[in-house]
């Protein structure tokens, strides 16, 4: 999500083409490599199969919604949590998050020497944590966790915190250390060692750990944000960041990318179009209204929504999902989730969020996610109700589903968000 005229150059493989396209270099320079360039720090971002979808190929997805639900997780692990810090049911959902249809990870170290964790980059959360050496939770179990004790510039803070999410709630012990992200250090970063994950979502997950991208204030962990230290360290040239998320099913392909610092002109089309934030802790804009089909039907007065990489769907009020659903003929599975006939896809309506004056139009394609189960292709709506009330009003949030379509750009320095159509083509070509 960055953006303006900024530009530090274009980035371009410079693997030779050997044999069959050199797909193993090819990989490891995905996983393994960001350009530093110029003020600009790239970080690969890999995309993976959603949780959801594994479940469901694993015939386990209605047990785990059964047994997951917020407020049954909040009740049953209550006693997990010290006195003060026990899990508030729904309040996850103000914490935008829906681990189970995350998708998009890149790779971070923490101490001296390096250790290193996947992570979710999420503009819907200003903290960092990774599971800790001394967490006990079933979920630290499967991922990567920092040994405080290898690390020569580890600091102890010592005290607690706990993150409440909506599929899960974490609690931990704060630290500093030295990060790694994109080839860049940062010194002295606030972080936070989890302790308890209890939430199977966690276990299954494909991420170690979140770096959050939002405001300070909303930090639930005392200290700076990571791009906070970024811009007071001065290892940015300008205060914005941009994402790039990519559709494609080719592994060979740039699968999606974070710059921090400056914007690649070569992966969107048109200029950037700049919508101020509106309160300063998601990145919250002002949204104009919601067409179906070029006819204005929701949000006909104006309405505040949040760009959230941390969530994969696009969420809105529900009386207005409920309706949206319909219009694009999607039907309520016994799961909860909205199912729309994959051989209708091409006949369904575009939908466009309007913000600043301009249209930001969604195809059935792009707005549709198709899963394959028994090799049987099933389409699922990739719209859902979140209800999130502010004094602005209801809410609604542009996640991952609508940022693959648009290059977007968050700008800390005059506090506004960029949106040009991205490419889906080759790289670097419109």
């Amino acid at each position: 999500m960055l953006r303006t005229s900024w530009y530090t150059g274009r980035w371009r493989s410079t693997q030779p083409g050997r044999q069959t396209h050199n797909m193993k270099r090819t990989i490891t320079a995905l996983l393994c490599l960001a350009l530093v360039a110029h003020g600009a720090i790239r970080v690969p971002l890999r995309r993976f199969t959603t949780l959801r979808a594994e479940l469901r190929a694993a015939k386990k997805l209605v047990a785990f919604l059964q047994e997951h639900r917020a407020d049954i997780f909040a009740r049953k692990y209550a006693h997990c949590f010290p006195q003060g810090h026990s899990p508030r049911p729904h309040h996850g959902v103000e914490k935008l998050y829906n681990f189970m249809d995350a998708q998009y990870y890149g790779e971070i170290s923490l101490g001296s020497p390096g250790q290193n964790f996947t992570v979710v980059f999420d503009t819907g959360s200003a903290d960092l944590w990774v599971p800790s050496s001394y967490c006990v939770s079933q979920a630290c179990g499967t991922h990567h966790r920092f040994k405080a004790f290898e690390s020569s510039s580890y600091q102890h803070d010592g005290r607690v915190f706990s993150i409440h999410y909506g599929s899960g709630h974490l609690l931990g012990v704060m630290a500093k250390d030295v990060l790694q992200v994109g080839g860049i250090s940062v010194k002295n970063q606030q972080f936070g060692e989890s302790v308890y994950e209890p939430g199977f979502a966690f276990v299954l997950g494909r991420f170690d750990g979140v770096l959050g991208l939002g405001y300070p204030s909303l930090a639930e962990e005392a200290g700076a944000p990571v791009f906070d230290s970024l811009i007071s360290q001065k290892k940015v040239d300008k205060p914005i960041f941009s994402f790039y998320l990519s559709r494609k099913k080719n592994k060979a392909d740039v699968e999606g990318e974070l710059l921090l610092g400056s914007i690649d002109e070569s992966l969107f089309t048109g200029p950037l179009h700049w919508v101020p934030v509106t309160e300063k802790a998601y990145w919250q804009i002002k949204m104009d209204n919601v067409k179906v089909q070029g006819a204005v039907t929701f949000c006909a007065q104006g309405c505040q929504a949040i760009v959230d990489t941390g969530t994969s769907l696009i969420g809105g009020p529900t009386r207005e999902i409920k309706l949206l659903q319909e219009y694009i003929g999607a039907t309520r599975s016994t799961l909860g989730e909205f199912l729309v006939d994959c051989s209708r896809i091409s006949s369904l309506p575009q939908v466009t969020f309007t913000m600043g004056g301009v249209d930001h139009t969604l195809s059935p394609d792009a707005y549709v996610r198709q899963e394959t189960v028994d090799g049987q292709l099933i389409c699922l709506s990739g719209f859902q109700a979140t209800d999130i009330p502010t004094h602005l009003g209801p809410m609604w949030i542009l996640g991952d589903v609508f940022i693959s379509e648009f290059y977007t750009v968050f700008d800390r320095g005059q506090n506004q968000v960029g949106f040009a159509p991205a490419c889906h083509n080759t790289r670097g070509s419109p």
